[in-house]
């Protein structure tokens, strides 16, 4: 297939463009590039051996992307453009409202013109709120607290009504977890513009010698060790959850909500000890107050995913840490 991949030189969608060119597939690139480099084309056709299409452009043109879909020949479409900090969100919410429904709205117009019915959007876990029950089932009540949050879930609302009014719409939605890691290769990774929001990118930065320390936000939640627990996946298998979609949407119409998570959680401190037993190096780090909103645990079922996917996730913890040291070790080394 020719698949379309917004946001496509980002965290996950590169990752997911090695896995969709593994597979055989033809990906095109769409980013405007507001957080990740042109470079990462370069090096995503170092791994996978030959070139793939680029086209720098934001998914609120919906003429770029109407020409895009026609010029590539696009026969489905991963959805993965959009801002995606938590504490951003609540500070700008209009510009995630913008940036993430409005953009949606603008490829949905773009795929109607040219006849394209398939999607697989890039959703997050973050759409269900407080847990009322663990692991998280897609049944699960959603009440996400942050616009973050909720703008995914009026995406997937959206998504939703356009399967429910046209039989021809196949989406799978799919409900991330805590993505980490990198490519083996340690050639693509997460590369977060300014302040990282997530606990990885801290962590190597922390350990290579950007920051002095990290900070651990809480450590009197009803946990093992008094800090929160999060379901890690790596991205690579995330990845391949993606790939996983695409092949299900080929037999399946309609709308499907599918987490993607390991279905276990780890602690603060223990993804702390995991880096530095199997890296061999030291993270130094001090206690600081918990943040408003977070919660003390939050792990997937992903029993729906090994259903209907038949995917489940296969790499581990200290897989997650040294994929993502030698990453960072190599912008290290390239900066």
């Amino acid at each position: 297939m020719n698949v379309l991949l917004t946001g496509g030189t980002g965290y996950i969608g590169s990752h997911t463009a090695l896995v969709l060119s593994q597979f055989g597939h033809q990906v095109t690139l769409f980013d405007n590039l507001s957080n990740s480099k042109k470079s990462v084309v370069a090096r995503i056709e170092n791994i996978i051996g030959r070139s793939c299409s680029f086209v720098e452009g934001d998914v609120c043109d919906t003429a770029l992307l109407t020409a895009t879909l026609a010029e590539y020949s696009i026969d489905a479409v991963v959805h993965f453009a959009g801002l995606k900090a938590v504490g951003e969100s609540s500070e700008n919410p209009i510009d995630y409202y913008f940036n993430n429904v409005q953009g949606s709205i603008s490829l949905i117009k773009a795929m109607e013109t040219q006849g394209i019915r398939t999607m697989v959007f890039s959703s997050s876990a973050t759409v269900y709120g407080s847990p009322q029950q663990l692991p998280l089932k897609e049944e699960h009540p959603t009440d996400p607290a942050n616009p973050y949050g909720r703008s995914k879930l009026h995406i997937e609302e959206m998504l939703n009504d356009l399967a429910q009014s046209n039989q021809d719409w196949r989406v799978v939605c799919l409900r991330y977890f805590n993505p980490v890691g990198a490519h083996d290769s340690g050639l693509i990774g997460e590369q977060p513009q300014g302040t990282p929001n997530n606990l990885m990118p801290l962590i190597t930065q922390v350990a290579v010698g950007q920051r002095s320390e990290l900070r651990v936000f809480g450590n009197d939640y009803p946990t093992g060790d008094g800090t929160g627990v999060r379901d890690y996946i790596h991205v690579m298998d995330l990845a391949d959850g993606h790939a996983a979609a695409l092949e299900f949407l080929k037999e399946s119409s309609g709308w499907h909500a599918i987490n993607l998570g390991t279905g276990f959680g780890h602690s603060v401190l223990e993804v702390i000890q995991a880096f530095k037993t199997v890296n061999g190096c030291e993270v130094p780090y001090r206690f600081a107050p918990r943040r408003i909103g977070d919660v003390p645990e939050y792990y997937a079922d992903p029993g729906k995913a090994g259903k209907l996917l038949n995917w489940s996730a296969k790499r581990g913890l200290d897989d997650m840490c040294i994929s993502a040291l030698k990453y960072q070790n190599l912008v290290e080394k390239a900066s």
